[in-house]
């Protein structure tokens, strides 16, 4: 089994900072690329920020200069730095990574977090 948790959401005053952490467990054979998401309750699932097992990035243009992603491949684990945090970056925010399984058939499959809520106050 493979699950994807995702934590350090929370409450934060506009202007602030926040760092989110996602961690891939279970059978995994191979990790490709890692990315956040997010959604909002009138938005339709968007992409922030992915990075390639190779650390090659992208960023949506309403995050550059204000949020960062990295990865840790030791401990499959991929992180998300915001800061200068607006309240219109009040959403849920989903890990998604794009694995292969060991028990699989040894191709990429998509695997999503359960999100986690980041709340920005003005």
């Amino acid at each position: 089994q493979v699950q994807l948790v995702e934590s350090g959401g929370g409450l934060v005053q506009a202007g602030g900072s926040l760092s989110l952490s996602c961690v891939a467990s279970g059978h995994i054979f191979s990790i490709n690329d890692m990315s956040w998401y997010r959604q909002t309750p009138r938005n339709q699932r968007e992409l922030v920020a992915t990075i390639t097992n190779n650390g090659n990035t992208d960023y949506a243009d309403f995050v550059k200069g204000r949020f960062t992603i990295s990865r840790d491949n030791a401990k499959n684990t991929v992180y998300l730095q915001m800061s200068s945090l607006k309240p219109e970056d009040t959403a849920v925010y989903y890990c998604n990574a794009e694995l292969v399984p060991l028990y699989g058939r040894r191709t990429p499959v998509d695997f999503w977090g359960q999100g986690t809520q980041v709340t920005v106050s003005s």
